[in-house]
């Protein structure tokens, strides 16, 4: 009795050295916190992938998830996380990957203080949108070029330091020789936008209209779904935070009839450290 008891002991002792040795192993885990919409999350995996930590499945594209990693050397654990939360989390997480408006918003630089960033792919160019139907109407033609002028242009280079890129490749004077912009004075333009960098480009084209007493009435959002719920309702008449990407699966998702008409500049999205300082932990 006492053998099988001894027995018994030692396989419970080496069953919870396994446990423990698991537990460790979970604990030591380098941590990554990514963005939790469809997009984005394939936006991050696909910056992950590029720097050679992760393996995606090549038929994922840019819809991929953690779902689709085939490959994962470094045994990395993953946060699904509400994008405008990612810099709330970082504290707590080895990495992350933040979209550059809210790393803007937290008050840091992705060209300066992130470990590593995309490039300027236009293929997530940030867009002015509208409801279907509105892309030619007065008022937004005249949004649209106060969006693709020189000042906008001039603003978005002098003020980011690369961290927010223009993409009108021929920036005007601000005006549509094609819009009555008599007939549009005294009237209100509204559009919705994310606090920064949107909310503050917004702002040069709202002077730009105010030359014409055309006012620009600018309503800031801080997540990626009323935006579109405005517009697509009609309560608002454009809006100025996202890239095509997620306005396309969003439009999939909601059943929204929501069109790009400009794009007009483009963020890269950095990965920044959190409780690591560099990206050596990493590192083979």
């Amino acid at each position: 009795m006492k053998k099988i008891t001894s027995i018994i002991l030692a396989a419970l002792l080496a069953l919870s050295l396994i446990g423990l040795s698991a537990c460790g192993n979970s604990s030591d885990a380098i941590k990554i916190a990514v963005p939790n919409d469809t997009t984005n999350e394939a936006r991050a995996l696909l910056l992950l992938q590029d720097l050679g930590y992760i393996t995606l499945d090549e038929n994922a594209g840019i819809t991929a998830t953690i779902k689709d990693i085939t490959d994962n050397p470094y045994g990395i654990e993953f946060s699904e996380v509400e994008a405008a939360q990612l810099p709330n989390v970082l504290p707590d997480v080895d990495y992350a990957i933040i979209n550059s408006n809210y790393a803007i918003s937290a008050n840091m630089n992705p060209v300066k203080d992130s470990l590593a960033i995309e490039g300027s792919s236009s293929a997530y160019g940030n867009i002015l949108a509208v409801k279907e139907g509105n892309e030619n109407s007065p008022k937004i033609l005249a949004l649209k070029s106060a969006l693709e002028s020189k000042q906008v242009a001039d603003y978005i280079a002098d003020t980011y330091d690369g961290a927010v890129v223009s993409t009108v490749e021929n920036p005007g004077d601000g005006f549509d020789a094609t819009v009555d912009y008599a007939a549009l004075s005294g009237q209100t333009i509204t559009v919705a936008a994310s606090p920064a960098p949107h909310a503050e480009i917004l702002k040069i084209a709202k002077d730009i209209l105010a030359e014409k007493n055309i006012t620009l009435d600018i309503i800031e959002y801080t997540d990626y779904v009323q935006p579109n719920n405005v517009v697509e309702s009609g309560e608002v008449d454009a809006n100025y935070f996202q890239h095509f990407p997620y306005l396309d699966d969003f439009n999939a998702e909601n059943g929204t009839h929501i069109v790009s008409v400009s794009t007009i500049h483009v963020e890269p999205m950095g990965l920044y450290g959190g409780q690591q300082t560099s990206l050596d932990a990493l590192k083979k």
